[in-house]
């Protein structure tokens, strides 16, 4: 984030500046247009709460925009009810994934779930192996592992089209393991929902792999050992 906030020229911050004392959602896409062009635009929201219209910038962060598009925050927006901080944008990302069907997924279900964990995975990454090594242990804790595809390099990398054969496979929880394992996987292909889910993942943050959100809304970028997952999931 910080190198986002960098990158901005002053003219860039200038930019966002505007004058109408009332502003809707074009005016507020009409400033961050101008001020970030290196940006699409995926969507804007109007958050009643605040007063801010909430921006998800393709491959970059959700900034909060005031209704005259002359200020921006880019960061989490916290609403603060009675002593306690309610982070609304996990929130949002997790509504998000609960949205996708299991189906769309590659899951290793608990036998006797009491929580889950959704990750974006990628094939190749050492720390996403380490992790997929633990799959049985976290079922054994009575954690439900639903993988959703990351792969780094992007739509239409060698990462991306062998998670296309994993996805579109007779079974993709055989192939996924065995890619994590560095084996190769047969050509499939089918209707998937592989680049869908790359950019699901920009679009809630996901920088890197493996991205790990909790069922209770915790997003952890990164690793965590089995047992560590089992405490931030109260197991």
């Amino acid at each position: 984030m910080e190198k986002f906030i960098k990158g901005m020229s002053l003219s860039a911050l200038a930019a966002i500046g505007m004058t109408q004392a009332q502003a809707g959602e074009q005016e507020v896409r009409d400033a961050m247009a101008s001020a970030l062009p290196q940006y699409t635009i995926d969507q804007i929201d109007a958050h009643e709460g605040s007063g801010l219209y909430t921006v998800t910038l393709e491959n970059g962060p959700v900034v909060h925009v005031t209704q005259d598009g002359g200020y921006f925050v880019a960061g989490d927006l916290y609403r603060i009810d009675g002593q306690q901080l309610v982070n609304e944008t996990e929130q949002k990302k997790l509504a998000q994934l609960e949205n996708i069907p299991e189906s769309e997924m590659v899951v290793f279900k608990a036998k006797n779930e009491k929580a889950h964990m959704t990750v974006f995975t990628d094939i190749s990454c050492g720390y996403c192996r380490m992790l997929h090594k633990e799959v049985d242990e976290l079922n054994d804790k009575g954690i439900t592992v639903r993988y959703l595809a990351y792969p780094r390099a992007g739509v239409g990398s060698d990462a991306y089209n062998e998670m296309v054969n994993i996805w579109c496979s007779d079974d993709p929880k055989k192939w996924l393991t065995a890619a994590k394992q560095g084996k190769s996987v047969p050509d499939n292909k089918c209707t998937n929902p592989v680049a869908s889910q790359y950019r699901l993942g920009n679009s809630v943050g996901v920088r890197g792999t493996p991205s790990i959100i909790l069922d209770n809304g915790k997003f952890i970028p990164g690793y965590l050992p089995a047992a560590e997952l089992a405490k931030e999931l109260n197991l």
